[in-house]
């Protein structure tokens, strides 16, 4: 293996050279027989799969996704080795180890890491919502929230956690179940001194202590400390109900709110008490129990 240090962006670039005895038409090598089989070598056939880095035509249909998928991640970040496909995504994730944030909403002054966090960010100001959902006419921000929310009409949950199998419709719902599996909490309150497993729990947290809510309501001004509660609360504006019951068809605003209701269809109650083993099925009818077993012991 062949290591090479840029110095422009405190980059490792390293490539494999393993014996790859497969030879693409522009001169790629592959080390899989199966990837990019030369024309003259496949059978007759309609070569109709382009491949969409040299643009060759190939007659294996499957060719240009294997291609894809050995392509190989070149920028290894010197702080945590994390390897990225561009200089271009790493010069983003070495700023959450720096702490450089360049881009600066020019609104009120909040600063971002990348620059299409701050478009978004500045649409909050402006209220634009360029991207449509196709399925319902719902607008949003950004693509990626437009494609986030389509994943509710589809039930499409592409992120899965290599440690148990669980599914999520997003990556940020991945990241934060990532750190259940874990014990390790390196972020800590200076105020408190209480302890997180991620820099965004930290951050929300902190908003205890400053009374900080910078996520408000474009209907009503309402401000809120974190975004999901902010969109939960648009939701009782727009009357949308996005997570639907399969059994019976019935809507809610949130998905901890479905959930408790289909429980009321399998009879499901995960929430026992300490004290009586009695169970229920959501957290909240449990702490009105207990509320009951604190009344007797004042009375007792």
């Amino acid at each position: 293996m062949a290591l090479r240090t840029c110095s422009d962006s405190k980059l490792y670039e390293y490539r494999e050279f393993e014996e790859k005895p497969c030879k693409c038409t522009c001169g790629r090598a592959f080390s899989d027989p199966q990837c990019f089989q030369n024309a003259d070598s496949t059978n007759a056939g309609v070569r109709t799969h382009e491949c969409q880095q040299c643009g060759n035509v190939f007659s294996h249909p499957t060719s240009p996704e294997m291609f894809a998928s050995t392509v190989q991640k070149l920028f290894v970040c010197q702080q945590c080795g994390k390897a990225f496909r561009s200089s271009s995504y790493i010069k983003i994730h070495e700023r959450t180890h720096s702490g450089e944030k360049p881009y600066v909403c020019s609104y009120c002054g909040k600063a971002f890491r990348q620059s299409s966090h701050r478009i978004r960010h500045e649409r909050t100001h402006t209220g634009e919502k360029p991207c449509v959902c196709e399925q319902c006419g719902k607008t949003f921000y950004s693509l990626s929230d437009v494609r986030k929310h389509e994943r509710i009409h589809s039930g499409e949950k592409p992120f899965l956690c290599k440690e148990c199998g669980k599914a999520f419709s997003d990556s940020s719902s991945l990241h934060k179940h990532k750190i259940t599996h874990t014990e390790e909490k390196p972020y800590v309150c200076r105020q408190c001194g209480k302890a997180f497993r991620s820099c965004g729990y930290l951050t929300i947290h902190e908003r205890t202590h400053t009374g900080e809510k910078p996520y408000v309501c474009n209907q009503c001004g309402k401000a809120f400390g974190q975004s999901s509660h902010c969109l939960i609360h648009e939701r009782t504006h727009t009357g949308e109900k996005p997570y639907v019951c399969k059994q019976c068809g019935k809507a809610f605003f949130t998905l901890s709110g479905r959930r408790k209701h289909e429980r009321t269809h399998n009879e499901e109650k995960p929430f026992p008490c300490n004290e009586c083993g009695e169970a229920f099925s959501d957290s909240s009818s449990l702490h009105t129990h207990k509320i009951k077993h604190w009344g007797e012991a004042l009375c007792m």
